[in-house]
């Protein structure tokens, strides 16, 4: 059963890296939604979204790995658990990154 889970959360990571784009960021991409408009004009969103893409598919690809590493070695319980660490892990890396996308002026 847990594989299904990761089979659906990597379908979603997937998704939300190739659906995001520039012309529906404004009602999909968490926190770029809620800024004021002059702080949307001082966003690099364009090279934003090419890392959070590449961040996501990464993250599918390594924590499907580790998952799938796990899974042969243990069993599906550690497997997923795993899985669960290598997912939420990066995500601090990626708020860090996300945050240099911002234009000083």
């Amino acid at each position: 059963m847990e594989m299904f889970w990761v089979v659906i959360c990597d379908l979603t990571f997937i998704a939300a890296a190739y659906m995001i784009n520039e012309s529906n960021a404004d009602m999909l991409l968490a926190g770029y939604n809620t800024m004021s408009k002059k702080e949307k004009e001082s966003f690099d969103l364009k090279n934003y979204l090419i890392f959070f893409r590449k961040f996501f598919v990464n993250l599918t690809i390594y924590s499907s790995l580790i998952f799938l590493m796990f899974f042969v070695a243990f069993d599906e319980i550690i497997a997923f658990i795993a899985y669960l660490v290598s997912v939420l892990v990066p995500m601090p890396y990626m708020i860090y990154k996300g945050n240099k996308f911002k234009i000083k002026k």
